[in-house]
Protein backbone atom coordinates (compact mmCIF):
# COMPACT_ATOMS: atom_id res chain seq x y z
CA UNK A 1 0.00 0.00 0.00
CA UNK A 2 1.63 3.48 -0.73
CA UNK A 3 1.02 5.35 2.28
CA UNK A 4 1.51 8.87 3.13
CA UNK A 5 3.92 10.40 5.61
CA UNK A 6 3.01 10.88 8.93
CA UNK A 7 2.18 14.66 10.51
CA UNK A 8 1.89 14.65 14.24
CA UNK A 9 1.96 17.83 16.09
CA UNK A 10 5.05 17.85 18.21
CA UNK A 11 4.62 19.49 21.45
CA UNK A 12 8.27 19.74 21.55
CA UNK A 13 8.31 22.18 18.42
CA UNK A 14 4.60 23.30 18.74
CA UNK A 15 3.90 22.17 14.64
CA UNK A 16 2.98 19.10 12.72
CA UNK A 17 6.08 17.40 11.58
CA UNK A 18 6.88 14.73 8.97
CA UNK A 19 7.59 11.82 11.21
CA UNK A 20 10.70 9.77 10.25
CA UNK A 21 11.69 6.94 12.89
CA UNK A 22 15.59 7.30 14.05
CA UNK A 23 16.04 3.35 12.41
CA UNK A 24 14.00 3.03 9.42
CA UNK A 25 10.78 0.77 10.13
CA UNK A 26 11.45 0.62 13.71
CA UNK A 27 9.43 2.62 16.03
CA UNK A 28 10.16 2.88 19.49
CA UNK A 29 7.61 4.31 21.46
CA UNK A 30 7.63 5.23 25.55
CA UNK A 31 3.84 6.20 27.41
CA UNK A 32 3.98 7.15 30.81
CA UNK A 33 1.36 4.21 32.21
CA UNK A 34 -0.99 4.69 35.37
CA UNK A 35 -0.32 4.81 39.32
CA UNK A 36 -1.50 2.04 40.40
CA UNK A 37 -3.11 3.32 43.78
CA UNK A 38 -6.53 3.49 42.51
CA UNK A 39 -8.67 2.69 39.85
CA UNK A 40 -8.60 4.40 36.27
CA UNK A 41 -10.61 6.98 35.31
CA UNK A 42 -12.34 7.20 31.77
CA UNK A 43 -10.62 10.89 31.38
CA UNK A 44 -7.07 8.30 32.50
CA UNK A 45 -8.13 5.88 29.60
CA UNK A 46 -8.73 8.81 27.12
CA UNK A 47 -4.94 8.91 26.94
CA UNK A 48 -4.58 5.41 26.32
CA UNK A 49 -6.83 5.14 24.19
CA UNK A 50 -5.17 7.51 22.03
CA UNK A 51 -2.07 6.30 22.35
CA UNK A 52 -3.33 2.77 21.09
CA UNK A 53 -5.32 4.80 17.86
CA UNK A 54 -0.97 5.99 17.25
CA UNK A 55 0.23 2.96 17.99
CA UNK A 56 -2.32 1.38 15.20
CA UNK A 57 -1.84 4.01 12.47
CA UNK A 58 2.34 3.20 12.81
CA UNK A 59 1.59 -0.17 12.39
CA UNK A 60 -0.88 0.28 9.42
CA UNK A 61 1.98 2.52 7.62
CA UNK A 62 4.40 -0.40 7.85
CA UNK A 63 6.63 0.10 11.35
CA UNK A 64 7.24 -2.29 13.66
CA UNK A 65 6.60 -0.73 17.22
CA UNK A 66 8.72 -1.35 20.30
CA UNK A 67 6.17 0.40 23.14
CA UNK A 68 7.12 0.60 26.76
CA UNK A 69 3.84 1.41 29.20
CA UNK A 70 5.26 2.13 32.60
CA UNK A 71 3.58 0.77 35.76
CA UNK A 72 3.85 3.44 38.77
CA UNK A 73 3.83 1.28 41.52
CA UNK A 74 6.20 3.37 43.97
CA UNK A 75 7.66 6.97 44.69
CA UNK A 76 3.99 9.06 42.69
CA UNK A 77 3.50 11.81 45.36
CA UNK A 78 0.47 13.64 46.06
CA UNK A 79 1.93 16.54 44.68
CA UNK A 80 3.73 17.74 41.67
CA UNK A 81 6.26 19.63 44.18
CA UNK A 82 8.15 16.53 45.83
CA UNK A 83 5.54 17.34 49.04
CA UNK A 84 2.68 14.97 49.99
CA UNK A 85 2.13 11.38 50.53
CA UNK A 86 3.05 8.42 48.30
CA UNK A 87 -0.17 7.70 46.18
CA UNK A 88 0.52 3.84 46.87
CA UNK A 89 0.63 4.13 50.84
CA UNK A 90 -2.56 7.02 50.82
CA UNK A 91 -4.25 3.82 48.77
CA UNK A 92 -3.48 1.35 51.31
CA UNK A 93 -4.43 3.79 54.40
CA UNK A 94 -7.42 4.20 52.64
CA UNK A 95 -8.38 0.07 51.77
CA UNK A 96 -6.45 -0.93 54.86
CA UNK A 97 -3.78 -3.11 52.47
CA UNK A 98 -0.85 -3.34 51.90
CA UNK A 99 0.76 -1.37 49.49
CA UNK A 100 2.11 -4.10 47.61
CA UNK A 101 -1.34 -5.51 47.93
CA UNK A 102 -3.07 -1.97 46.19
CA UNK A 103 -0.26 -2.28 43.54
CA UNK A 104 -1.48 -5.74 42.93
CA UNK A 105 -4.84 -4.99 42.72
CA UNK A 106 -5.31 -1.87 40.80
CA UNK A 107 -2.72 -2.86 38.54
CA UNK A 108 -4.80 -5.84 37.17
CA UNK A 109 -7.52 -3.76 37.38
CA UNK A 110 -5.93 -1.21 34.64
CA UNK A 111 -4.90 -4.56 32.70
CA UNK A 112 -8.84 -5.51 32.99
CA UNK A 113 -10.04 -2.00 31.21
CA UNK A 114 -7.10 -2.32 28.79
CA UNK A 115 -8.50 -5.20 27.16
CA UNK A 116 -11.98 -4.02 27.16
CA UNK A 117 -10.87 -1.03 25.54
CA UNK A 118 -9.06 -3.28 22.92
CA UNK A 119 -5.68 -1.99 23.69
CA UNK A 120 -2.85 -3.85 21.77
CA UNK A 121 -0.51 -4.92 24.61
CA UNK A 122 2.61 -3.18 24.63
CA UNK A 123 5.62 -4.75 23.79
CA UNK A 124 7.16 -4.71 27.53
CA UNK A 125 4.95 -3.55 31.17
CA UNK A 126 8.29 -2.26 33.00
CA UNK A 127 7.18 -1.41 36.79
CA UNK A 128 8.91 1.15 38.97
CA UNK A 129 9.83 -1.16 41.86
CA UNK A 130 11.50 -3.71 39.68
CA UNK A 131 14.08 -0.79 38.55
CA UNK A 132 15.08 0.54 40.96
CA UNK A 133 18.74 -0.47 40.47
CA UNK A 134 18.68 1.12 36.93
CA UNK A 135 17.06 4.51 38.73
CA UNK A 136 19.46 4.94 41.27
CA UNK A 137 22.62 4.07 38.57
CA UNK A 138 20.62 7.19 36.77
CA UNK A 139 21.06 9.57 39.78
CA UNK A 140 24.69 8.38 40.12
CA UNK A 141 25.64 10.00 36.50
CA UNK A 142 23.49 12.96 36.60
CA UNK A 143 25.46 13.43 40.37
CA UNK A 144 29.32 12.64 38.35
CA UNK A 145 28.40 15.12 36.15
CA UNK A 146 27.16 18.36 38.78
CA UNK A 147 23.60 18.10 38.00
CA UNK A 148 22.60 17.51 41.77
CA UNK A 149 22.65 18.67 45.15
CA UNK A 150 21.61 17.28 48.37
CA UNK A 151 19.49 18.96 51.21
CA UNK A 152 17.63 17.02 54.30
CA UNK A 153 14.92 15.38 52.12
CA UNK A 154 16.81 14.15 49.36
CA UNK A 155 18.75 14.44 46.29
CA UNK A 156 17.83 17.09 43.72
CA UNK A 157 18.39 18.13 40.34
CA UNK A 158 19.59 21.60 39.73
CA UNK A 159 17.16 22.92 36.83
CA UNK A 160 19.58 26.05 36.38
CA UNK A 161 22.48 23.76 35.59
CA UNK A 162 19.87 23.39 32.27
CA UNK A 163 19.49 26.62 30.67
CA UNK A 164 16.68 24.82 27.74
CA UNK A 165 14.78 23.97 31.15
CA UNK A 166 11.37 26.14 30.75
CA UNK A 167 11.79 25.69 26.84
CA UNK A 168 9.71 22.54 26.13
CA UNK A 169 6.49 23.26 28.32
CA UNK A 170 6.97 27.30 27.60
CA UNK A 171 8.07 27.82 31.18
CA UNK A 172 8.57 31.92 32.48
CA UNK A 173 10.73 30.79 34.78
CA UNK A 174 11.73 34.18 36.09
CA UNK A 175 8.56 35.24 36.81
CA UNK A 176 7.81 31.40 38.07
CA UNK A 177 10.54 32.19 40.88
CA UNK A 178 9.07 35.19 41.78
CA UNK A 179 5.92 34.05 42.82
CA UNK A 180 6.81 30.77 44.34
CA UNK A 181 10.22 31.47 46.29
CA UNK A 182 8.36 31.73 49.53
CA UNK A 183 6.83 28.62 49.54
CA UNK A 184 10.15 26.59 48.89
CA UNK A 185 11.49 23.77 50.70
CA UNK A 186 14.35 24.58 53.03
CA UNK A 187 17.61 24.29 51.07
CA UNK A 188 16.01 23.67 47.61
CA UNK A 189 17.95 25.86 44.92
CA UNK A 190 15.14 26.73 42.63
CA UNK A 191 11.44 26.48 42.78
CA UNK A 192 11.52 23.98 39.46
CA UNK A 193 14.21 21.60 41.07
CA UNK A 194 12.96 17.91 41.57
CA UNK A 195 13.54 14.99 43.63
CA UNK A 196 15.50 12.51 42.18
CA UNK A 197 15.48 10.57 45.23
CA UNK A 198 14.01 11.23 48.44
CA UNK A 199 14.92 9.88 52.45
CA UNK A 200 12.64 7.87 54.08
CA UNK A 201 11.92 10.29 57.52
CA UNK A 202 14.45 9.28 59.82
CA UNK A 203 11.45 8.23 62.95
CA UNK A 204 9.43 6.39 60.61
CA UNK A 205 10.23 3.32 57.90
CA UNK A 206 8.37 3.36 54.95
CA UNK A 207 6.71 0.44 53.54
CA UNK A 208 8.52 0.82 50.25
CA UNK A 209 12.07 1.92 50.79
CA UNK A 210 15.47 0.83 49.48
CA UNK A 211 19.23 1.66 50.32
CA UNK A 212 21.05 3.81 48.16
CA UNK A 213 24.20 5.44 48.21
CA UNK A 214 22.98 8.20 49.88
CA UNK A 215 20.93 6.78 52.70
CA UNK A 216 17.24 4.66 52.62
CA UNK A 217 14.66 6.03 50.75
CA UNK A 218 12.77 5.80 47.16
CA UNK A 219 12.99 7.08 44.18
CA UNK A 220 11.54 10.48 42.74
CA UNK A 221 8.48 10.09 40.65
CA UNK A 222 10.11 11.34 37.30
CA UNK A 223 13.28 9.46 37.32
CA UNK A 224 11.49 6.04 36.53
CA UNK A 225 10.19 7.14 33.21
CA UNK A 226 13.73 7.99 32.04
CA UNK A 227 15.44 5.34 33.77
CA UNK A 228 12.83 2.71 32.37
CA UNK A 229 12.73 4.27 28.76
CA UNK A 230 16.31 3.83 28.30
CA UNK A 231 16.64 0.53 29.28
CA UNK A 232 14.07 -0.65 27.39
CA UNK A 233 14.27 1.16 24.13
CA UNK A 234 17.11 3.31 24.27
CA UNK A 235 18.98 6.64 24.83
CA UNK A 236 16.96 8.59 22.29
CA UNK A 237 13.37 7.85 21.61
CA UNK A 238 11.34 7.82 18.18
CA UNK A 239 7.62 9.07 19.92
CA UNK A 240 7.26 9.68 24.04
CA UNK A 241 3.33 10.31 24.76
CA UNK A 242 1.71 11.14 27.48
CA UNK A 243 -1.83 13.21 28.97
CA UNK A 244 -1.58 17.01 28.49
CA UNK A 245 -1.07 17.62 32.13
CA UNK A 246 2.56 16.01 32.02
CA UNK A 247 3.82 18.97 30.24
CA UNK A 248 4.89 21.57 32.51
CA UNK A 249 6.23 19.17 34.90
CA UNK A 250 6.76 15.53 34.79
CA UNK A 251 8.20 14.92 30.93
CA UNK A 252 10.06 18.48 31.35
CA UNK A 253 11.78 17.08 34.16
CA UNK A 254 11.95 13.87 32.05
CA UNK A 255 13.71 15.85 29.15
CA UNK A 256 16.36 18.07 31.72
CA UNK A 257 17.50 14.77 33.87
CA UNK A 258 17.94 11.91 30.40
CA UNK A 259 19.53 15.00 28.41
CA UNK A 260 22.01 15.94 31.00
CA UNK A 261 23.06 12.49 32.00
CA UNK A 262 23.37 11.45 28.19
CA UNK A 263 24.03 14.53 25.90
CA UNK A 264 21.64 13.23 23.73
CA UNK A 265 17.77 14.50 23.30
CA UNK A 266 15.68 12.11 25.18
CA UNK A 267 12.94 11.93 21.93
CA UNK A 268 12.32 13.19 18.96
CA UNK A 269 8.46 13.62 18.70
CA UNK A 270 6.25 13.73 22.09
CA UNK A 271 2.62 13.79 21.65
CA UNK A 272 0.02 14.67 24.05
CA UNK A 273 -3.61 13.85 24.60
CA UNK A 274 -6.11 16.28 25.72
CA UNK A 275 -8.19 16.44 29.01
CA UNK A 276 -11.59 14.62 29.17
CA UNK A 277 -14.24 17.44 30.50
CA UNK A 278 -17.48 16.33 32.66
CA UNK A 279 -19.59 18.15 31.10
CA UNK A 280 -22.18 20.81 32.50
CA UNK A 281 -24.93 17.97 33.36
CA UNK A 282 -22.34 16.50 35.79
CA UNK A 283 -20.58 19.24 37.35
CA UNK A 284 -18.18 20.57 34.73
CA UNK A 285 -14.17 20.85 35.16
CA UNK A 286 -11.37 18.21 34.71
CA UNK A 287 -12.04 14.61 35.54
CA UNK A 288 -9.66 13.70 38.49
CA UNK A 289 -9.13 11.20 40.86
CA UNK A 290 -8.48 13.89 43.58
CA UNK A 291 -12.47 13.94 43.46
CA UNK A 292 -14.28 11.66 45.73
CA UNK A 293 -16.56 10.19 43.00
CA UNK A 294 -14.93 9.59 39.02
CA UNK A 295 -16.42 7.81 36.28
CA UNK A 296 -14.63 3.86 35.77
CA UNK A 297 -14.88 2.02 32.90
CA UNK A 298 -16.98 -0.05 34.92
CA UNK A 299 -19.09 2.70 35.87
CA UNK A 300 -20.28 2.43 32.17
CA UNK A 301 -20.76 -1.21 31.82
CA UNK A 302 -22.65 -0.84 34.66
CA UNK A 303 -25.21 1.63 32.52
CA UNK A 304 -25.46 -1.00 29.70
CA UNK A 305 -22.65 0.55 27.69
CA UNK A 306 -20.52 -1.58 25.71
CA UNK A 307 -16.48 -0.37 26.46
CA UNK A 308 -16.43 0.29 23.09
CA UNK A 309 -19.12 2.64 22.94
CA UNK A 310 -16.38 5.01 24.72
CA UNK A 311 -13.31 3.58 22.58
CA UNK A 312 -15.64 5.51 19.71
CA UNK A 313 -16.96 8.18 22.11
CA UNK A 314 -13.10 9.53 21.78
CA UNK A 315 -12.91 9.22 18.40
CA UNK A 316 -16.00 12.21 17.76
CA UNK A 317 -12.89 14.69 19.45
CA UNK A 318 -9.23 15.27 17.69
CA UNK A 319 -7.17 13.64 20.58
CA UNK A 320 -5.52 17.19 21.23
CA UNK A 321 -9.02 18.98 21.74
CA UNK A 322 -10.41 18.84 25.14
CA UNK A 323 -13.33 16.28 25.12
CA UNK A 324 -16.52 16.71 26.78
CA UNK A 325 -18.07 13.67 28.80
CA UNK A 326 -21.87 13.35 29.85
CA UNK A 327 -24.65 10.49 29.69
CA UNK A 328 -25.91 12.38 26.69
CA UNK A 329 -22.78 12.36 24.43
CA UNK A 330 -21.98 8.64 25.46
CA UNK A 331 -25.27 7.95 24.44
CA UNK A 332 -24.71 9.38 20.75
CA UNK A 333 -21.50 7.87 20.73
CA UNK A 334 -23.09 4.38 21.26
CA UNK A 335 -26.09 5.06 19.24
CA UNK A 336 -23.17 6.08 16.15
CA UNK A 337 -21.37 2.64 17.07
CA UNK A 338 -24.55 0.53 16.93
CA UNK A 339 -25.11 2.23 13.45
CA UNK A 340 -22.20 0.92 11.90
CA UNK A 341 -22.14 -2.37 13.12
CA UNK A 342 -25.57 -2.97 11.53
CA UNK A 343 -24.30 -1.37 8.70
CA UNK A 344 -21.22 -3.58 8.67
CA UNK A 345 -22.57 -6.91 9.75
CA UNK A 346 -23.97 -8.01 6.23
CA UNK A 347 -20.86 -6.85 4.45
CA UNK A 348 -18.58 -8.67 6.39
CA UNK A 349 -19.52 -12.52 5.05
CA UNK A 350 -19.37 -10.37 1.44
CA UNK A 351 -15.49 -9.83 1.67
CA UNK A 352 -13.77 -9.46 -1.21
CA UNK A 353 -9.85 -7.64 -1.94
CA UNK A 354 -9.34 -4.14 -2.57
CA UNK A 355 -9.06 -3.37 -6.21
CA UNK A 356 -11.14 -1.31 -7.87
CA UNK A 357 -10.08 2.04 -8.01
CA UNK A 358 -12.99 3.76 -6.46
CA UNK A 359 -11.92 1.17 -3.44
CA UNK A 360 -8.19 2.60 -3.52
CA UNK A 361 -9.70 6.52 -3.35
CA UNK A 362 -11.69 5.87 -0.73
CA UNK A 363 -8.40 4.26 1.06
CA UNK A 364 -6.47 6.79 0.17
CA UNK A 365 -9.43 9.45 1.65
CA UNK A 366 -9.37 7.22 5.06
CA UNK A 367 -5.08 7.35 5.11
CA UNK A 368 -5.25 11.07 4.73
CA UNK A 369 -7.12 11.48 7.61
CA UNK A 370 -4.99 9.53 9.26
CA UNK A 371 -2.16 10.93 8.67
CA UNK A 372 -2.60 13.97 8.97
CA UNK A 373 -2.20 13.79 12.79
CA UNK A 374 -4.64 11.05 13.18
CA UNK A 375 -7.78 12.80 12.72
CA UNK A 376 -10.28 10.08 13.78
CA UNK A 377 -13.30 12.18 13.46
CA UNK A 378 -12.56 13.12 9.78
CA UNK A 379 -11.86 9.28 9.33
CA UNK A 380 -15.07 8.13 10.96
CA UNK A 381 -16.73 10.64 8.05
CA UNK A 382 -14.88 8.99 5.55
CA UNK A 383 -15.96 5.48 6.48
CA UNK A 384 -20.12 6.31 6.78
CA UNK A 385 -19.76 8.11 3.45
CA UNK A 386 -17.82 5.19 2.11
CA UNK A 387 -20.47 2.93 3.09
CA UNK A 388 -23.44 5.02 1.26
CA UNK A 389 -21.70 4.73 -2.18
CA UNK A 390 -23.98 3.46 -4.52
CA UNK A 391 -21.24 2.82 -6.83
CA UNK A 392 -19.09 0.69 -4.27
CA UNK A 393 -19.28 -2.79 -4.75
CA UNK A 394 -20.61 -4.53 -1.24
CA UNK A 395 -17.61 -7.01 -1.29
CA UNK A 396 -15.06 -4.15 -1.20
CA UNK A 397 -16.94 -2.35 1.20
CA UNK A 398 -16.55 -4.90 3.74
CA UNK A 399 -12.99 -5.61 2.99
CA UNK A 400 -12.54 -1.80 3.43
CA UNK A 401 -14.02 -2.08 6.87
CA UNK A 402 -11.46 -4.41 8.02
CA UNK A 403 -8.93 -2.49 6.77
CA UNK A 404 -10.01 0.43 8.63
CA UNK A 405 -10.24 -1.22 11.65
CA UNK A 406 -6.74 -2.07 12.34
CA UNK A 407 -6.58 1.90 13.17
CA UNK A 408 -10.45 1.90 14.75
CA UNK A 409 -9.77 -1.10 16.81
CA UNK A 410 -13.75 -1.13 16.98
CA UNK A 411 -13.92 -5.10 16.08
CA UNK A 412 -16.29 -4.77 13.33
CA UNK A 413 -15.19 -7.99 12.23
CA UNK A 414 -16.92 -8.93 15.05
CA UNK A 415 -19.65 -7.22 14.88
CA UNK A 416 -22.17 -9.88 16.14
CA UNK A 417 -20.58 -10.30 18.90
CA UNK A 418 -21.40 -9.58 22.88
CA UNK A 419 -19.70 -7.02 24.60
CA UNK A 420 -18.24 -9.16 27.46
CA UNK A 421 -19.67 -7.65 30.13
CA UNK A 422 -22.60 -5.64 28.69
CA UNK A 423 -25.93 -5.96 30.55
CA UNK A 424 -26.88 -5.08 26.65
CA UNK A 425 -26.34 -8.74 25.57
CA UNK A 426 -29.18 -10.21 28.31
CA UNK A 427 -32.58 -10.47 26.66
CA UNK A 428 -35.44 -9.37 28.44
CA UNK A 429 -36.24 -12.20 30.50
CA UNK A 430 -32.55 -12.07 32.39
CA UNK A 431 -32.61 -7.68 32.27
CA UNK A 432 -35.94 -8.11 34.12
CA UNK A 433 -34.57 -10.67 36.50
CA UNK A 434 -31.69 -7.78 37.35
CA UNK A 435 -33.69 -5.16 37.52
CA UNK A 436 -35.93 -7.39 40.43
CA UNK A 437 -32.95 -8.18 41.68
CA UNK A 438 -31.49 -5.25 42.58
CA UNK A 439 -35.04 -3.68 43.56
CA UNK A 440 -35.01 -7.40 45.99
CA UNK A 441 -32.06 -5.94 47.59
CA UNK A 442 -32.98 -1.99 47.78
CA UNK A 443 -35.64 -3.16 49.92
CA UNK A 444 -33.20 -5.84 51.89
CA UNK A 445 -35.24 -9.14 50.72
CA UNK A 446 -32.28 -10.96 50.52
CA UNK A 447 -33.92 -14.09 50.54
CA UNK A 448 -35.48 -12.86 47.15
CA UNK A 449 -32.00 -11.65 45.47
CA UNK A 450 -30.28 -14.56 46.66
CA UNK A 451 -33.12 -16.98 44.25
CA UNK A 452 -32.36 -14.47 41.27
CA UNK A 453 -28.54 -14.91 41.73
CA UNK A 454 -29.10 -18.70 41.40
CA UNK A 455 -31.06 -18.49 38.33
CA UNK A 456 -28.35 -16.34 36.70
CA UNK A 457 -26.24 -19.14 37.42
CA UNK A 458 -28.47 -21.58 35.88
CA UNK A 459 -28.19 -19.79 33.18
CA UNK A 460 -24.43 -19.08 32.57
CA UNK A 461 -23.74 -16.01 34.72
CA UNK A 462 -21.87 -14.98 37.74
CA UNK A 463 -23.46 -11.88 39.80
CA UNK A 464 -20.63 -9.74 41.54
CA UNK A 465 -22.05 -6.99 43.77
CA UNK A 466 -20.15 -3.80 44.36
CA UNK A 467 -20.31 -0.63 45.70
CA UNK A 468 -20.86 0.91 41.67
CA UNK A 469 -23.89 -1.90 41.58
CA UNK A 470 -23.94 -5.44 39.92
CA UNK A 471 -21.28 -6.61 37.87
CA UNK A 472 -22.30 -9.39 35.49
CA UNK A 473 -19.89 -12.21 34.50
CA UNK A 474 -20.34 -14.88 31.79
CA UNK A 475 -19.35 -18.27 33.02
CA UNK A 476 -16.41 -19.35 31.15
Amino acid sequence: MNFKPLSLYNTASKSKQEFQSLTPGIVKMYCCGPTVYNYAHIGNLRTYIFEDFLRRALEYAGYTVQHAVNITDVGHLTSDADTGEDKLEKGAKREGKSVWDIAALYTEEFMRDWERLNLLDPTVWPKATDHIKEQITLVQTLEGKGFTYKIDDGIYFDTSKFPRYGEFAGLDIENQEAGIRVAMAEGKKNPTDFALWKFSPKDVKRAMEWDSPWGVGFPGWHIECSAMAMKHLGETLDIHCGGADHVRVHHTNEIAQSECATGKPFATFWLHGGWLLESKEEGGGKMSKSKDEFVRLQTLINKHYDPLDYRYFCMTSHYRNYLSFGWSNLKSAKEGLTSLRKKTAPLINQVTSIESDLAHEWRDQFTSAICDDLNLPQALGIVNKMLKDINLMEGEKGALLLDFDQVLGLDLGKSDAPAKESFDTLDRELSSLLQERNEARKSKNFARADEIRDLFKEKGYVIKDGPEGAVLEKIQ
